[in-house]
């Protein structure tokens, strides 16, 4: 057989309502996801044993051994393969690099062994497993197994991380409220700024803790909100990733340009989140 190649993408929690606890301490959360046209790509051979080799611009300190996400959710569908991941997104970024590769590695093997998907959709891996193994734009609740699909239109974004680290345990015990309100009704969306406006009005209740242990962050929601043409910055996830969403890809890619020109030192990525057709071109290539 073929290798099999599967792509990652980034996943960009447009907002993140902390709205409650569970008894076992895990968090409830109302959030709204999107995909976005980059991340991280696989290739899985065939082969006698499991492993893994980890290439590309952000491979440098990613593990290779049992601890990886990668090889986790390859163990659980007892599939052995020649895994490469070459690695373009930042590690532990809030975009989810590692667990969209988690599931492109259940989706990859699926194709090369034939094996059907574990009935909990990769949950015990992590929350945001299940809500990548079907990278489309969706409402997430729960701890992350309530997953219902919407319809956005496109975003165009400019993606941004500071090079600063954010451990997601520290963020979570750092909120001072646990309970707060889940977001508005999703309505239908006439246009790109609709969207975005409506966007305005929702939250991500880790930004604020997350700033707090990290100053990179606020210095990355600074720089992306002077960008021309930003209309909304916001951090995704537990951080440091941080969005700026724009009205149209032209103005994204003008902005990204301004950017790179001054923090350099920035990992930055641009692209239309939620953008099903640019994402299919990217799973192909």
């Amino acid at each position: 057989m073929p290798p099999i190649e599967v792509f990652a993408p980034a996943k960009v929690n447009l907002a993140l309502h902390v709205t409650g606890r569970r008894a076992d301490g895990y968090h409830l959360l109302d959030s709204l996801v999107a995909f976005a046209p980059f991340g991280d790509h696989l290739t899985l051979v065939p082969a006698p044993a499991l492993s893994l080799t980890v290439t590309g611009p952000e491979g440098t300190g990613v593990p290779e051994g049992p601890e990886n996400l990668v090889l986790r959710a390859a163990a659980l569908l007892s599939g052995a393969a020649a895994i490469t991941l070459d690695k373009r997104l930042p590690a532990a970024s809030g975009i989810g690099g590692g667990s969209s590769d988690a599931a492109a590695t259940l989706r990859g093997l699926s194709l090369l062994r034939g094996a059907s998907l574990p009935e909990d959709r990769g949950l015990e891996l992590g929350a945001d497993v299940p809500m990548c193994l079907d990278p489309r734009p969706a409402r997430v609740r729960g701890i992350g197994e309530d997953i219902t699909p919407v319809t956005l239109p496109p975003l165009p974004a400019v993606l941004v991380n500071p090079r600063v680290s954010v451990p997601t345990p520290a963020v979570f015990k750092a909120l001072t409220a646990r309970d707060n309100p889940p977001m508005a009704p999703i309505p239908g969306f006439a246009s790109t700024t609709d969207c975005i406006d409506w966007l305005a009005g929702q939250r991500n209740d880790l930004e604020t803790p997350a700033k707090a242990i990290a100053p990179g962050i606020a210095a990355a929601l600074s720089a992306l909100a002077a960008l021309p043409g930003c209309r909304l910055a916001r951090m995704s996830g537990s951080g440091a990733t941080c969005f700026g969403l724009f009205a149209t890809l032209t103005e994204a890619e003008t902005a990204l340009t301004h950017l790179r020109a001054t923090r350099s030192e920035w990992w930055s990525a641009c692209g239309a989140l939620g953008d099903q057709r640019a994402l299919s071109q990217a799973r192909r290539a």
